[in-house]
């Protein structure tokens, strides 16, 4: 008989925003002998969001685009679809969803948990979410049969007893052909060669409007190009733009595939200004096509062999501006080693570890 996994606490793939989306959409398609159920949410879906892959079911359940609630909601729709349509496992994302470990448990189903990133660290949520988040973060953990952390870092932090069921297993990339195709540049007025690349959600954690600043005072970038997309509201977007008194920045939206191949094979510096990470897909992205980088010296980015001249110190517009000019004086393409990040080896990693709970 084959063996199901229901996956819980993304909001869907493909065409949806976002780092735990994107890691899913890599991850499920390359495990073999196993049915996986994705449970998705409706609001986020789209015209992409009807492709179908082969051993891929997904079920698509009412939810909310209000924050706090969404994933509340949904998690609790998908147990009471879980608990009547019985999975062999349930492998959930983040610890958002944790609340609804125990009732896993008492459905008697074995759980693996992949701890993304410490959303509660984000300026985004109030007191009373970040201690919501805590809680469904402990609930989380306590209550998994096993934990993946994509962030070493994060994973060493954690309790003893944590540690025991814990793994390892970083984000990874696809093999890269840099594509000659300018079409996407075309549309939005881009030049290729000539502009500043930043990809992800327009959200505050991101630190993009610090970004913004810091090219808004050089010389030396025609444009900043900015991909990504806002989630709930748009006045962080706004917020960017009044930053933007000399007028470089671009924002294209949120791409993917094709299109946002053409923004990493044109661009001439990758910056990642992120407040927090878990494990920045992106940043791979970046770097598998052989873009020189400026990130943010944050624990993600450490777990990523970059040189010393590349990070910089998050929040700060000022040292950010500078990083960004010495990297654009000093035009190279450096070469780098991302043969531990590939979606083959983590999704047969991580099946590895749900097997050991069957």
């Amino acid at each position: 008989m084959t063996r199901t996994i229901a996956v819980i606490g993304t909001r869907g793939f493909p065409g949806v925003q976002g780092g735990v989306e994107a890691h899913c959409a890599h991850l499920y398609p390359l495990m073999q002998g196993v049915n996986v159920r994705v449970y998705r949410r409706k609001p986020y879906l789209n015209e992409q969001s009807r492709a179908s892959y082969p051993g891929i079911e997904f079920v698509d359940l009412p939810s909310t685009r209000i924050k706090g609630f969404e994933a509340v909601l949904h998690t609790l729709l998908c147990v009471v679809h879980i608990a009547l349509h019985r999975p062999s496992v349930v492998h959930v994302h983040n610890f958002g969803p944790g609340y609804v470990m125990p009732l896993l448990k008492l459905l008697r189903l074995p759980t693996v948990l992949t701890y993304h990133s410490t959303n509660y660290e984000h300026d985004k949520w109030g007191r009373v979410g970040k201690l919501l988040l805590r809680a469904c973060e402990k609930l989380a953990m306590r209550w998994s049969d096993r934990i993946i952390f994509v962030n070493r870092f994060v994973m060493e932090h954690q309790p003893q007893w944590a540690q025991r069921k814990a793994v390892y297993i970083p984000n990874g990339i696809d093999p890269v052909t840099p594509s000659q195709d300018t079409r996407l540049l075309r549309e939005h007025g881009i030049v290729p060669g000539d502009y500043v690349l930043a990809v992800g959600r327009l959200s505050p954690e991101k630190g993009l409007d610090y970004l913004v600043q810091a090219c808004d005072t050089l010389p030396q970038v025609g444009q900043l190009v900015i991909a990504g997309a806002s989630d709930h509201d748009d006045s962080y977007a706004r917020l960017m733009r009044s930053h933007d008194t000399a007028g470089k920045v671009v924002f294209t939206g949120y791409v993917q595939g094709e299109m946002l191949r053409q923004l990493y094979s044109h661009a001439r510096l990758y910056v990642l200004p992120s407040l927090s990470e878990g494990f920045p897909i992106a940043l791979l992205e970046a770097m598998s096509f052989g873009l020189p980088i400026v990130a943010s010296d944050i624990p993600a980015t450490r777990l990523i062999d970059l040189p010393d001249e590349a990070y910089v110190q998050p929040r700060d517009p000022h040292t950010l501006a500078q990083a960004i000019a010495n990297a654009l004086s000093h035009p190279h393409r450096p070469t780098y080693d991302l043969t531990h990040y590939t979606w083959k080896k983590i999704a047969t990693d991580t099946f590895e570890q749900i097997t050991k709970i069957l």
